[in-house]
């Protein structure tokens, strides 16, 4: 099969699409939305978001250290692409797209109502890395919605319809293709996994 070589660029796809949320020192909130995200470390658990220094929400983090990952669903693309293309600076977005505040436990930050998880974080360094800037974060409280939770209590991503993003556009997540080690699980054993050689 011929590959054809390109110009570096980010071609890491899909990307999370998800809805930050944040609270400047005088209480203005604001909503953005943010691809550039991800787990960085499990202990402590850490994750990062890249925004570009001249978004409004930038200042807004930098100065509090403080910022609230709400993750979307398929009912929040709308939302979703409607707050990253539009700033905080010339309307409320919260209102625009009927989304609903909810007290953050921690931080100051508002969680959104409508998003099936909201990830509370405190900022523990920031990184200029060119066109954006990374803000390390730490994981201090997660709310998990009881709505997707499926008969044995675990959350349910098949019920929260999550949505990614790849170059331009939105996708639902779909098909489960597998669990975490299937493919070292002995066949006509489920769940158990083969005992490792001494």
């Amino acid at each position: 099969m011929a590959k054809q070589e390109w110009k570096p660029g980010n071609m890491l796809y899909p990307l999370p699409a998800v809805l930050v949320t944040c609270r400047d020192a005088k209480g203005h909130d604001n909503v953005l939305t943010v691809a550039w995200t991800g787990t960085i470390n499990t202990n402590p658990p850490m994750v990062y978001i890249s925004v570009r220094p001249e978004r409004y929400s930038y200042e807004m983090i930098r100065s509090t250290k403080e910022f609230v990952i709400n993750l979307t669903t398929k009912e929040l693309a709308w939302a979703t692409d409607f707050c990253g293309v539009n700033s905080g600076r010339d309307m409320d977005k919260f209102e625009r797209c009927k989304l609903h505040k909810e007290a953050a436990s921690v931080v100051a930050a508002p969680l959104i109502a409508e998003s099936p998880v909201n990830i509370e974080c405190r900022v523990t360094e920031e990184k200029k890395l060119g066109s954006h800037s990374m803000f390390l974060a730490k994981v201090v409280l997660v709310h998990a919605d009881e709505a997707y939770m499926d008969e044995k209590g675990r959350f349910s991503f098949a019920k929260a319809k999550p949505i990614v993003y790849s170059h331009g556009e939105y996708y639902r997540l779909g098909e489960k293709l597998g669990t975490f080690g299937y493919s070292v699980k002995k066949k006509g054993k489920k769940g158990k996994k083969p005992s490792k050689k001494r």
